[in-house]
């Protein structure tokens, strides 16, 4: 009987761990230190947007990645004067350990002056990527 207790509480804290994961995967939110960190072109190899960057941490075998950057490019394409920057995690592990990137993607969302405004672990969906630019540009 003890076995069958033990086992019912590990399934219902691992479905509830995986119901909270669930909800806070993409979400593209506002950490009060990222609010303090400017990033420039030097430092992301590529130019920033004139109106906002989304900036997007991603490594080779990264599944997520592929659907995240298909995401980033149209939304960078739909609204003038954003660009979308692709980073390897793997080539700039300086930038990611400073900027706290624990798992890919990590997309950022980046003002005109390269202050990070948003930042989402995990794929993102394409409505709260636009909202996020809404608070950016």
């Amino acid at each position: 009987m003890t076995g069958w207790v033990v086992c019912g509480v590990v399934l219902a804290v691992a479905s509830g761990f995986g119901l909270w994961r669930a909800a806070r995967d993409g979400r593209l939110r506002v950490r009060p230190k990222d609010g303090a960190v400017r990033l420039s072109a030097v430092e992301l190899g590529a130019e920033l947007g004139e109106r906002a960057t989304l900036v997007q941490f991603s490594t080779a075998f990264c599944q997520p990645c592929r659907a995240t950057r298909r995401v980033l490019a149209e939304v960078a394409a739909m609204v003038d004067g954003v660009a979308h920057v692709e980073v390897d995690a793997e080539q700039q592990l300086e930038l990611v350990r400073r900027l706290e990137i624990l798992r890919t993607p990590t997309v950022l969302v980046l003002d005109s002056t390269g202050r990070v405004v948003r930042r989402a672990a995990g794929q993102p969906r394409r409505p709260d990527v636009i909202a996020a630019l809404g608070e950016a540009v």
